[in-house]
Formats: C-alpha cells, sequence, structure tokens
C-alpha cells in the first residue's frame, strides 16, 4: 500500500485489489457503450495476476491489472503483461496513471524482467515518456481500434 499526495486536500491510496473493484473503471473508460462482460479479461482470476487500483479520498478513480504472461517478441524469460490501465475521466492528466505504472513496476521488476502491454495509439506519448518502447507496427484491436505493442526492459 502507498499513499501519496494528489493535491493538498486530497490523499491518493495504490493497493492490491480484487477484479470485481476495478470494473467499473474497465467499463466507464476502456469498454464505453460496451456490454460490461467485455471488461472481464481471461486471465483476471489467474494465480499470476495482480489487479491494482489508485484511490483518491477512498474512492476507486483508476486501475491496472497486471499479468504473467509470454510474449514471443521478447526473448526474456521473466515477462509481465499490463493490461486494462484505466483512469476515470475527471482524474485523469493528474499523474494518476504514472503513478500506478510505477507501482506496477515496483512490485514485479528485477533484473531482466519486461514489462509489455498494448497500448492504444493515443496512450503511446504517456508511456513514451515513461521510457517504454513500442515494437513493430500498429494493428487494430476491434472494436477498439489500434494499438501498439510497447515494453519496458529492465
Amino acid at each position: 500500500m502507498l499513499f501519496l499526495s494528489l493535491h493538498q486536500k486530497k490523499m491518493i491510496e495504490l493497493k492490491q485489489i480484487q477484479t470485481n473493484d476495478l470494473i467499473p473503471i474497465r467499463h466507464a473508460v476502456l469498454r464505453k457503450g460496451m456490454p460490461v462482460e467485455s471488461c472481464h479479461f481471461q486471465e483476471d482470476n489467474l494465480s499470476t495476476t495482480i489487479h491494482f487500483g489508485a484511490y483518491v479520498d477512498k474512492k476507486i478513480v483508476g486501475c491496472a491489472t497486471v499479468i504473467k504472461n509470454r510474449n514471443s517478441n521478447f526473448d526474456t524469460e521473466n515477462q509481465f503483461q499490463l493490461r486494462g490501465m484505466a483512469i476515470l475521466d475527471g482524474f485523469q492528466k493528474q499523474g494518476l496513471g504514472e503513478k500506478i505504472f510505477r507501482f506496477c513496476e515496483q512490485k514485479f521488476t528485477v533484473p531482466n524482467t519486461v514489462l509489455w502491454f498494448n497500448a492504444r495509439q493515443n496512450a503511446v506519448p504517456f508511456y513514451q515518456k515513461l521510457n517504454c518502447k513500442t515494437q513493430g507496427n500498429a494493428f487494430m484491436i476491434e472494436p477498439i481500434g489500434l494499438h501498439y505493442l510497447m515494453y519496458k526492459h529492465y
């Protein structure tokens, strides 16, 4: 658990959460207008999957999921996939996304680890600021849109 000051009057709490805690965030941000069932990922309940939530004044406003998952594009043995990272609209552009990303890094990365993910085209600049790189060309994930394979090697 990590507490950080967002503004003078608000506190951020980052902590491990359960799948059901993050479904409303995924639905509001990543799957707007789609059935809530589309917010459940196949890997959500694996023992090697961990979910994280960002709380502002005890209200969940962001989330991310980290899955132990290999991608054949990388030779590194130790690989984790970041998936479903989302911040509610009213809380974006306040540094919460970076805080969640850094929190995930602290929990999973050791030397010779790759953290990889499929980033929406509009999120690529955000991840590039966190020293993540793209691999290959854009690809379509229907019905969501263009994505890039991105990664960070530790």
